[in-house]
């Protein structure tokens, strides 16, 4: 049987998180710990006890999902691992994805995300941003009305393609109002803020992409076990320096999530796909992006217990 792992992005995260997964597997624990070590941080306490402002923080939320699919992998690793045959992530979840992939250890994958996530927080302070979620409107149609929206100096773009009827809007707070204004009048079903700290995956995090790939160039980086499907190409990775571009690419670049999920489908025809992580949102996108996938979500502690009992 042939595998796909998928890792969840920002916005799956919640006071709780993994907690279940640490009480219960020691491989689990020993990654929690290890991830707070790195960073010099109680990450887990954050997780566990919150407060929940304290856990959306951007320099925590990254660090927190990635340190929640990292603890799944290291239980159920050596039972899935040699039916891997590529993996993919949404946004941070990209680095999760290496980490499973063997490209990235837990720890070094923490800090990698922690310092992405302060980056794009400062650059979000230097410049303000807005996101919205566009619901029931062609990607098409949202870049269209992006494109109508923007303006030398007040920009908004299609950030995150999540599925054909899904966009996230992102850029400057007066075009993206505009944009969404747009995509109304084009028909869209709803358009909803989002409640973040920059414009991310727009132009507004062009300060931050200079620092990240410095990090990234200084972090051990090993060639993964199968291919990695970046976010900002929709196509396969096998090498350090590619991955390393297209991390660093990524802040600026859209999440083009359709065809990621469409172009692992073709690597791997009739896998069956695991949402490693908090949330199943993942799952929900495959279904609708490619019909008829197996989704198996392993997120909690009874999930990955089942997977393992299997």
């Amino acid at each position: 049987m042939s595998a796909i792992v998928l890792c969840p992005g920002q916005g799956a995260q919640k006071v709780g998180m993994g907690k279940d997964l640490a009480e219960r597997f020691p491989a689990a624990r020993d990654t929690f710990a290890a991830i707070d070590e790195a960073l010099g941080v109680g990450l887990s306490r954050i997780m566990w006890e919150g407060p929940d402002d304290e856990l959306t923080l951007t320099k925590n939320t990254q660090p927190a999902i990635l340190a929640h699919s990292a603890a799944v992998w290291a239980v159920v690793g050596s039972k899935l691992g040699p039916q891997l045959k590529a993996a993919a992530g949404h946004s941070l979840g990209e680095y999760s994805a290496y980490v499973a992939a063997g490209a990235l250890d837990a720890a070094g994958a923490a800090r990698l995300v922690r310092k992405r996530g302060e980056l794009m927080y400062d650059a979000g302070t230097r410049r303000p941003g807005a996101m919205a979620a566009v619901l029931g409107l062609a990607t098409a149609e949202v870049e269209a009305a992006c494109r109508e929206a923007s303006s030398p100096d007040s920009v908004a773009v299609a950030a995150n393609l999540n599925a054909p009827d899904q966009t996230v809007l992102s850029g400057d707070p007066a075009a993206v109002e505009r944009a969404g204004e747009g995509c109304k009048a084009r028909g869209a079903k709803r358009v909803i803020g989002l409640k973040v700290s920059g414009a991310f995956h727009s132009p507004l995090m062009a300060p931050a992409v200079e620092g990240l790939a410095a990090a990234l160039a200084g972090a051990t980086f090993a060639a993964p076990r199968v291919p990695v499907v970046a976010n900002a190409s929709a196509s396969p990775v096998a090498d350090v320096a590619t991955a390393r571009k297209l991390l660093a690419d990524q802040l600026t670049a859209p999440v083009r999530w359709v065809e990621c999920m469409q172009c692992a489908a073709q690597l791997v025809p009739g896998a069956t796909w695991y949402d490693i992580g908090p949330g199943n949102v993942l799952s929900g996108l495959l279904k609708r992006i490619v019909p008829g996938s197996t989704a198996v979500t392993l997120g909690t502690a009874d999930e990955v217990e089942k997977f393992l009992s299997a």
